[in-house]
């Protein structure tokens, strides 16, 4: 398997009993994703060796996928470590919580969950071999995906979603993100977790994703600083605009990785979709409480929307984005420039804003940013922030565009990087990057047309 089951689909989390990284891996497995794919391109990486395993265990009367890493010798253990949190299983670090978690980034706990979860911790493994996790700095992990080979949109969705656990850390301890060392997050399960989990919904063509409100659990969690209440500060932190629901059960049911796959991927929390559901899968957590300990993914058919879901009936070449809108009569140029710079810089599709008249015949611009859906939240507050707007609307749309590629081409003034555009096989435009002209034209003292003359002249070398 290389390539992507389908496109276009709407897959929802029912979280009713909580969410960690391996619970939800586990049943996208379950629902159908390539596990020996997902194994083999997570090998690509520069990680630790491991092994993914999975079988089949009863939750309450509930057949579901319960999932296992196995590292190395140096660092073997798999996420069959018993935890007791709330719904178990959890980012396979099986800690039996007490809630001794030293957030300080340097943290034993014996916790008291169901779920192998994920925080900064070092965990006392009930299995008996309390090894050390690494620490890995964001920064080491970003860059790490940055010169990875995986599809974009994976690399899109994991690097969003560590950027955010390392925002939640440095906004908690009072550093900047590139600075905070990732410590359970960045140990290797938690890491096969993230990317997995991407991998998987890649897989699995997944680009719609919707959840239900999500349960924290009940407790007291102990800390370097002190104690704390569940959910732990950057479970919490990451929760910021999610709603959480009232199911009351002792223990930590949602972990940080499963907070910021909430945070991040989803863009509407609520019921099922009005759609028609075609395959269920089901994650099992590691304990048996006494309510069902796993987390329900289901993917609906994309052709049978509801028309009050339908805007256009997308074939498969098409994506889904989010398009976010304001408009300004009260905005400086400076104001304004440095918005929609900080918009481009945040990972933006596209920004752009164009004059319009407001009411009592006010001048004014319209703002608008193209945005990939798990990027939608993070660029509106951006815009909140930055511009004197006191609201953002969004709408999701389809757009369809071309296969895209960079080439290189000579010409007698230097090399310069042409776009090519493809549909269907066939080369339909190609458009030499402005700032390559730009700097030719400006190296030779040329203007723009002159240098463009050249460009044309030597395009046919491209074929």
């Amino acid at each position: 398997m290389t390539g992507i089951i389908r496109i276009m689909t709407t897959l929802h989390i029912d979280c009713t009993f909580g969410i960690a990284g391996d619970m939800l891996l586990a049943a996208l497995i379950d629902l159908g994703a390539d596990q020996a794919w997902i194994e083999q391109s997570l090998r690509q990486l520069p990680i630790d060796s491991f092994r993914l395993s999975s079988e089949r265990v009863d939750r309450c009367g509930i057949s579901a996928r319960l999932l296992s890493i196995q590292l190395d010798e140096q660092t073997s253990h798999s996420h069959h470590h018993g935890h007791h949190h709330g719904h178990g299983g959890h980012d396979h670090h099986t800690h039996d919580h007490d809630h001794d978690h030293d957030h300080d980034h340097d943290h034993d706990h014996d916790h008291d969950h169901d779920h192998d979860h994920d925080h900064d911790h070092d965990h006392d493994h009930q299995h008996g071999d309390a090894h050390h996790h690494p620490h890995r700095p964001a920064g080491e992990i970003l860059e790490m995906l940055a010169h990875a080979t995986l599809p974009e949109r994976v690399l899109s969705r994991a690097t969003a979603l560590f950027t955010a656990i390392a925002n939640a850390e440095g906004s908690i301890h009072g550093i900047a993100p590139e600075e905070v060392h990732l410590h359970e997050v960045g140990a290797m399960d938690s890491i096969i977790d993230i990317i997995g989990v991407c991998l998987a919904l890649e897989n699995l063509g997944v680009d719609h994703i919707t959840a239900c409100p999500v349960p924290v659990g009940h407790g007291v969690v102990s800390m370097a600083h002190g104690r704390f209440p569940i959910p732990a500060p950057a479970t919490l932190e990451l929760l910021k605009g999610v709603p959480l629901s009232d199911f009351y059960a002792p223990g930590e049911l949602t972990t940080p990785t499963g907070a910021a796959f909430l945070g991040v991927l989803v863009s509407r929390f609520g019921t099922l979709p009005a759609q028609t559901p075609t395959r269920i899968g089901y994650g099992a957590g590691n304990r048996n409480p006494r309510h069902p300990n796993v987390l329900r993914a289901v993917m609906f058919d994309p052709d049978t929307r509801t028309p009050s879901d339908q805007d256009e009936h997308p074939d498969d070449t098409r994506e889904q984005i989010t398009v976010l809108s304001c408009q300004l009569d009260d905005a400086t140029g400076e104001q304004l420039g440095h918005a929609l710079t900080l918009l481009m810089e945040a990972g933006a599709l596209d920004v752009f804003h164009t004059p319009i008249t407001m009411k009592k015949s006010r001048p004014g611009v319209l703002v608008t940013v193209l945005a990939r859906m798990q990027e939608a939240d993070r660029l509106e507050r951006l815009m909140l922030i930055h511009t004197p707007t006191f609201g953002v609307r969004r709408h999701i749309c389809h757009r369809r565009i071309l296969e895209r590629h960079i080439e290189t081409l000579t010409t007698p003034l230097g090399d310069i990087r042409v776009k090519v555009g493809r549909l269907d096989d066939h080369v339909l435009r190609r458009t030499p990057e402005y700032e390559d002209i730009r700097r030719l034209a400006m190296t030779h003292d040329l203007s723009l047309s002159q240098v463009l003359e050249h460009v044309q002249t030597a395009l046919p070398q491209l074929g």
